[in-house]
């Protein structure tokens, strides 16, 4: 699951291990290592990750955390990490970054066993609040060491016996939060964190509720400076690109799903997957978002990732969808039973269509003359089917009818959805005898 950032290339991880990368021209270094240090404590709260990784350099510490209802350590192993105390700034410091990274990448490739052992895992340093700090360097590290194991002995990695990283391979899955502090502790609690941990989970839901409405609350989530900095685009050609997609596309579906919340040194880290969907595009992908507090103290985006969706995201977009459409199909059925001209035509487009009449006007007609004669007695739909139409929703069930005029008929039906603000309306049907 590699991580898509802009002018970002992370083949070179491949080849300098621990090591960084010069300033880009105009950027501004920190001017301190941070010399106190982050310090902090994973709690069991509400969007904590399934699994995860702490390392406390003060103790040179490896915890790899589970949560099981609470929150639990699974392992916990001796590793070593930068030789220079402090924050990771700048290329060649010799210092390991604190904040929360996540793992990329195994690395390829045959590797020095002295100074790596056998597998090695590539974290995302610098991640976006890095960028925007000035921090430099890259090829950060969790690896193995197969020569004598001493404490801080890395040149900014994290490293554990050969033997240790050995067992863990296979274990550390694409996409595990690792979270690097100068001291770490944890607890099976809630914590303090539990507020702000439930916040930022409902802000990305609202976020991409916003979004799917086309609404301009959408773009009070990004704190538009620094977006645009770590995006390397302007937040003027950032809105203006999403708003003619809000005009030209006639609905929007967004869903998100296996929120998580990670709470790092002046900033939080939501990851969730996102399925998108219009009537020209279906994307499924994970996404970071990386959230800051901004002057008027509200959490806003000033950052983003995008890595690979589990293969199963489709399914539960699917299976959410068939709530709404089996709810809809049931209200139709009703209102058609009861001969209920208004609430049954409540369900269609303007432009409905159905073989025989062409708007939802002439069906109107159509229907409050055929029941002024004779009314549904029984109405029901059997082995329903949905499945995705570029229009929205295709329906398909077997169709069976009688009337209080003793006909009866049974046939195939079809119905095709459109999405209708929050809701559905059918815009086109047909039937065929069977």
């Amino acid at each position: 699951m590699k991580v898509l950032r802009t002018a970002t290339i992370l083949a070179v991880l491949t080849l300098l291990p621990c090591l960084g990368l010069a300033a880009s021209p105009g950027a501004s270094p920190a001017t301190a290592a941070g010399a106190a240090g982050w310090v902090t404590q994973v709690s069991s709260h509400t969007a904590v990750p399934d699994l995860m990784i702490g390392i406390d350099k003060e103790t040179q510490t490896f915890f790899m955390f589970t949560k099981k209802s609470p929150l639990e350590v699974s392992r916990k192993l001796p590793c070593t990490t930068g030789s220079t105390p402090g924050d990771k700034m700048r290329e060649g410091d010799m210092r390991t970054p604190e904040g929360v990274y996540f793992v990329e990448e195994k690395v390829p490739g045959k590797l020095d066993f002295g100074l790596y052992g056998d597998h090695a895992f590539s974290l995302n340093y610098p991640n976006p609040v890095d960028r925007l700090k000035g921090k430099t360097g890259h090829g950060i590290w969790i690896h193995g060491r197969g020569k004598q194991f001493v404490s801080n002995d890395t040149r900014g990695c994290v490293a554990l016996t050969a033997q240790d990283i050995a067992a863990l391979n296979g274990h550390i899955p694409f996409g595990t939060p690792v979270v690097i502090a100068k001291k770490l502790s944890w607890t099976k609690d809630a914590g303090p964190a539990d507020p702000t941990a439930q916040l930022l989970s409902e802000r990305v839901r609202h976020w991409a509720s916003d979004w799917q409405k086309k609404s301009d609350h959408f773009f009070d989530y990004f704190q538009p400076e620094k977006f645009a900095q770590t995006e390397g685009v302007s937040f003027a050609a950032f809105k203006s690109n999403k708003q003619g997609i809000f005009a030209r596309q006639p609905w929007i579906h967004v869903m998100v799903d296996n929120v998580r919340v990670i709470q790092g040194p002046d900033y939080w880290v939501t990851t969730f997957e996102q399925y998108y969907r219009t009537q020209d595009l279906v994307s499924a992908v994970g996404k970071r978002f990386y959230w800051q507090k901004d002057r008027d103290g509200a959490w806003r985006i000033v950052g983003g990732e995008y890595t690979e969706a589990s293969p199963g995201l489709e399914a539960r977009y699917l299976a959410s969808k068939r709530v709404e459409m089996d709810r809809l199909l049931k209200g139709w059925l009703e209102a058609w039973l009861a001969a209920d001209v208004d609430k049954y035509m409540s369900f269609y487009a303007e432009d409905a269509s159905n073989g025989k009449q062409n708007s939802a006007k002439a069906m109107r007609d159509y229907k409050a003359a055929l029941w002024a004669s004779k009314t549904p007695t029984r109405i029901a739909a059997d082995k329903v089917e949905v499945t995705m139409h570029q229009k929205g929703f295709k329906v398909s069930f077997v169709q069976t009818y009688e009337d209080s005029a003793g006909q009866t008929d049974r046939g195939a039906k079809t119905l095709v959805l459109m999405p209708r603000g929050d809701s559905w309306a059918i815009l086109s049907e047909t039937w065929s005898k069977m």
